[in-house]
């Protein structure tokens, strides 16, 4: 499926808030995990439905609800129902062709962003959907398919690492996004080390599978610029909010990821920006080869303009040519040919044009 573009054709006409999945069906069989905590306690559970979800609010747990698998519209549709998801919300929850987003509920903040991998088979960015559902002391996370980024977050929950088990939803959400911006900054520096060596590379060699290579890491970029760009305003919008939502105390984490989103998008444009640099560089690469061709054919032209007049004018018909008759002519005449084709060779040379 494109990565720029998906089909949203099946939504065309339908009442706004209508619950169709859009997208590419990445596994058959949803999944539930549940994670409650709080500073003294955790609880962490599979679930076979979501009405099995009991919110426990006592002792000021937190519940991290996550579920796998967005292309199962009725579990989606339970899941609204029981936490009153506005059906615009439920409409963005099941379309993968969401531009990263916040909005505001009232009761509940909603967060759409995307997951990047690097597919091992083809070494290009791939692209997951994430909604982030934030609630008082409740966040829900829904996933196209098992296996996210989000596992050093839980190794903070199980391990009470940090201020995690002490703080409330809010800095959950905070933590799973401060997650997968550093997992952008990840692939970006990945591409970068490899646009870095590419730099010596394509200075010494001109060669189509560098085009194409330099094709790659421009479509790339691109693409990761498209992601990652949205972000910016995403977490701008969030700390412009006035959702009670997201504590006060909480901000500065939230500032931080911006500065970190802004550190993101900044570097992908310098490699867009050197990319382009790559580019006039092996264009001129080409040219000068090109010029290099033509400037040996033109000299080789050169010389032999005065071999070619004087072959020409031995070879004419008439009787009376001297030389034709004379008993070393033929070899005065190889002489002089090679004496001017010297002559012409060292005069290039001089010149440096050879």
């Amino acid at each position: 499926m494109a990565r720029y573009f998906k089909k949203r054709h099946q939504a065309l006409g339908q009442v706004p808030g209508s619950l169709i999945f859009i997208g590419e069906k990445k596994m058959d069989v949803s999944r539930i995990r549940l994670i409650q905590y709080n500073q003294d306690e955790l609880i962490e559970n599979e679930l076979s439905s979501v009405d099995e979800v009991q919110v426990q609010n006592e002792g000021g747990k937190v519940s991290w609800i996550n579920i796998d698998g967005i292309q199962d519209l009725d579990l989606i549709k339970k899941a609204g129902k029981l936490f009153a998801f506005h059906p615009l919300m439920m409409e963005d929850l099941v379309s993968t062709a969401q531009r990263p987003k916040m909005e505001d509920f009232d009761d509940n903040v909603f967060v759409s962003m995307k997951m990047l991998t690097i597919d091992n088979k083809s070494k290009t960015v791939a692209t997951e959907q994430i909604g982030l559902v934030l609630m008082e002391r409740i966040l829900i996370t829904f996933q196209e398919q098992v296996g996210d980024v989000f596992e050093p977050v839980r190794d903070r929950i199980r391990k009470s690492k940090g201020k995690i088990r002490n703080s409330g939803s809010d800095y959950l959400l905070y933590a799973l996004l401060d997650t997968i911006v550093d997992n952008y900054i990840t692939i970006i520096e990945s591409f970068g080390e490899q646009i870095d060596e590419f730099e010596d590379k394509i200075a010494e060699n001109q060669s189509k599978k560098m085009q194409d290579q330099l094709h790659f890491f421009k479509k790339e970029i691109r693409f990761l610029l498209k992601v990652v760009k949205p972000v910016s305003e995403l977490v701008s919008n969030l700390l412009r909010n006035d959702s009670q939502l997201i504590k006060d105390e909480n901000l500065p984490f939230f500032r931080d990821l911006n500065d970190l989103v802004i550190h993101a998008v900044e570097s992908i444009e310098t490699y867009k920006s050197l990319l382009k640099d790559y580019q006039d560089l092996f264009d001129n690469g080409v040219n000068n080869k090109m010029n290099d061709i033509m400037k040996v054919l033109t000299i080789f032209s050169s010389i032999f303009i005065p071999l070619t007049f004087i072959a020409g004018i031995y070879g004419t018909n008439f009787d009376n040519v001297p030389e034709l008759h004379y008993k070393y002519g033929y070899f005065i005449m190889w002489f002089v040919m090679i004496v001017i084709a010297v002559v012409m060779i060292l005069f290039f040379k001089r010149k440096k044009w050879l």
